[in-house]
């Protein structure tokens, strides 16, 4: 077991080889959104750092850790969640410093999400450990002899998880999980923003006693630093990434000299169809949570909501009192996201829009005010070609406009280049199955947002991804079929 860096104490180190390494001469702040304070530092990988790491995983693959069973992967699993689990509260603790996020989002989905990622893979390995190494295909006779057919899952190898600042340890570990459970080596570079709870992961990680490279833990921001480094590697196998469309584009960039599997979770667009019908206390409800849950920085949040015209002046009218009713809600990330979120306010209005509630910055007459708050912030009036409603905010933020007929609202609907979850509110289940289908998107749900079971696919179509996530499909990503064929 490395000694460890402190981590939980707010230090931050790379974590290569089973070695936690001291910071180089090349840092960054972390700053804490709340107030605009300045923390502490965190280290600056360079090449070099890079090239450790993935030399450290080569050697875990070529070793100790190329060696496992699944039943080795499942129980490293387990004590990873257990240790999670042991400090959850300097987990929680962590991800409120580097994010802001309020204390019960930490507590009741980021800190129990990481520990049960980890717990989903183990159980998905014990149950099936074919998934893992060999699946049974039937005897085949071709030719003059017979043969048989069978598939053996081997890992990719090195695998490179970049992960984003919004929900940190909920997306690293629902990359780490299963990438380890197929056998691979893991190199982990969470967002510069928010590097904490991946440096008590990877204390976690070591006192679990995986074998030195297994996982690898480096700190840094993308273009000219570890992200691009990792990324144009020739020693890296694939690459996972959750994040904005843009930079998803420039990994595939660098990932493509070198035909690197790719594996992108991207940003979104989200709409919303409520219809007469539905339960408006409900879909209002519900929409206020899919909008402006974390401030709006969740990549399936709703920044698009296209209501029924009979119900349409009641639901502003009540999404309005909600918004402006929200308090204790957390700040965008840094100060550069708080302003892009303002210029969008601002855009809006230029463009036409009403501000129905919120549109600015509040103000607390404390500390927070030194902060990187926004108000969350309803809007009408906008034609669905405005900027406002194609590009994506990532903040507490979104637009109502109206429809008549299920052929309208399909078409407003589906009026974006992204495609990554949508919500329906419906009482008639015909119409939910019948509407639910056409809509372009990864995911649909259907009176509720963001109930999520880990054995399902996730992902996005058009420019909110590539790939599918969750259960056996994250399982199939990591991992390459070979077929054996033996003539007898």
């Amino acid at each position: 077991m490395a000694q460890t860096s402190g981590g939980g104490t707010g230090r931050v180190a790379h974590y290569v080889g089973g070695t936690f390494l001291p910071g180089g001469p090349r840092t960054f702040p972390l700053v804490d959104p709340v107030d605009g304070t300045v923390r502490g530092h965190a280290p600056e990988a360079d090449e070099a750092v890079v090239d450790a790491a993935v030399q450290a995983a080569r050697a875990a693959l070529d070793g100790a850790w190329g060696t496992t069973t699944v039943a080795d992967r499942a129980a490293a699993l387990r004590r990873i969640a257990d240790g999670i689990e042991a400090r959850f509260a300097a987990f929680a603790n962590a991800e409120i410093a580097d994010t802001g996020r309020p204390r019960d989002l930490a507590e009741t989905l980021d800190i129990p999400r990481a520990i049960g990622n980890f717990r989903a893979y183990a159980d998905l390995l014990y149950g099936r450990p074919e998934r893992a190494y060999t699946t049974a295909v039937p005897a085949w006779s071709g030719g003059s002899g017979q043969a048989l057919n069978y598939t053996v899952r081997k890992p990719l190898g090195v695998v490179a998880v970049i992960s984003p600042w919004n929900l940190p340890l909920l997306l690293l570990t629902w990359k780490v999980a299963p990438a380890l459970a197929a056998g691979n080596a893991v190199i982990a570079k969470p967002s510069e923003e928010s590097p904490s709870t991946a440096m008590l992961l990877a204390e976690v990680i070591d006192a679990a006693g995986l074998p030195p490279g297994a996982f690898n833990l480096v700190h840094g921001h993308g273009a000219n630093s570890a992200g691009e480094f990792l990324t144009r590697h020739d020693g890296v196998d694939a690459v996972a990434f959750t994040g904005e469309s843009a930079t998803g584009s420039a990994i595939m960039r660098n990932a493509a000299d070198h035909l690197t599997a790719v594996s992108f979770e991207l940003g979104g667009k989200n709409p919303a169809v409520v219809f007469a019908d539905a339960d408006l206390e409900a879909a209002v409800a519900g929409t206020a949570r899919s909008a402006f849950t974390h401030s709006g920085q969740i990549c399936l949040c709703t920044e698009r909501v296209y209501v029924e015209r009979p119900v349409y002046d009641l639901f502003v009218e009540e999404l309005g009192k909600r918004a402006r009713a929200l308090t204790g809600y957390g700040p965008m990330i840094s100060a550069a996201h708080r302003d892009k979120v303002l210029s969008y306010y601002r855009l809006a209005v230029t463009e036409g829009a009403t501000v129905v509630a919120g549109g600015g910055q509040p103000r607390f007459g404390d500390a927070r005010d030194g902060g990187f708050h926004v108000e969350p912030t309803v809007l009408t009036g906008l034609p669905n070609s405005a900027r406002t409603l194609q590009e994506e905010v990532f903040g507490p933020v979104c637009h109502v406009a109206p429809f008549d007929t299920e052929e309208q609202a399909l078409a407003l609907a589906n009026d974006t280049r992204y495609g990554l979850a949508a919500t329906v509110w419906t009482r008639d289940l015909a119409r939910a199955h019948r509407f639910a289908p056409k809509l372009d998107a990864g995911i649909v749900w259907v009176n509720a947002w963001n109930v999520r079971d880990l054995r399902t696919p996730f992902g996005g179509v058009k420019a909110s991804g590539i790939g599918r996530e969750g259960g056996e499909y994250s399982l199939d990503f990591f991992s390459e079929p070979a077929n054996i064929c033996i003539s007898y």
